[in-house]
């Protein structure tokens, strides 16, 4: 699929699919709307001190890349698997420019250049566990998520990023049998975090099980967004 680099309203950069007639992230601020759906919304409201996050959707790597630089932050231990049936290449995400040439990241009291930090998260290996810092182990899975989610899973997630495109776009991925599988793999008092508010999801993840609250969007984009729990 073709796929056209554009502006967001917080200087930040997505990717459109004319195809689709649909964009990674928001218009009104890529890494605005990350940065809030997922990381304060969802890995900061876990009390998990080494949460494993589930990402429904890696993409550009951004909700990856965040999550990173505040498991750095906090000193906390996170294990994170990105799920993405189609991956980009490193020359795209390059271009997106979410980090700069110039910028430092502080680990092990050393500094550590970010955008060879940020290569890393896309060109190491897929299947595999790499360590790409102290505080944050990522794996990568080219799979299905239809097929992917069903099978025998060695560890239950703590939190999930539901980042899939939207349910008009590719309605196959926002389906009540699924909803259900993810409350069955989800820890107890794991969290599921979505920019999606529709009613009929909010409906499907409390058909599933989960308790949902709708939270308020990131600053100048979606009105509401969605918090599932699992609560048992």
């Amino acid at each position: 699929m073709k796929r056209v680099i554009e502006k967001t309203d917080d200087g930040s950069a997505t990717l459109f699919v004319p195809e689709l007639n649909e964009h990674y992230h928001s218009i009104k601020g890529a890494r605005t709307e990350s940065q809030h759906i997922f990381i304060h919304m969802g890995l900061d409201a876990s009390d998990m001190l080494s949460p494993r996050i589930l990402e429904i959707g890696f993409g550009t790597g951004l909700n990856a890349w965040l999550t990173l630089e505040e498991a750095e932050r906090s000193h906390r231990n996170i294990h994170y698997t990105g799920l993405e049936l189609y991956p980009l290449e490193w020359p795209i995400i390059e271009q997106l420019g979410y980090v700069r040439d110039s910028e430092q990241l502080t680990i092990n009291n050393q500094p550590v250049t970010v955008i060879e930090l940020f290569k890393q998260l896309h060109i190491s290996p897929w299947e595999e566990e790499v360590c790409l810092s102290p505080h944050f182990t990522l794996r990568k899975v080219q799979a299905d998520f239809n097929e992917w989610i069903f099978r025998s899973l060695p560890d239950s997630p703590d939190i999930i990023y539901f980042d899939a495109f939207a349910p008009e776009k590719q309605p196959e991925m926002w389906s009540q049998e699924l909803f259900n599988r993810l409350y069955v793999l989800l820890s107890n008092d794991g969290i599921l975090t979505t920019y999606c508010a529709k009613g009929v999801i909010r409906r499907m993840l409390q058909t599933a099980g989960f308790v949902v609250e709708r939270l308020p969007g990131p600053p100048g984009g979606k009105r509401e967004i969605l918090r599932a729990r699992k609560q048992v």
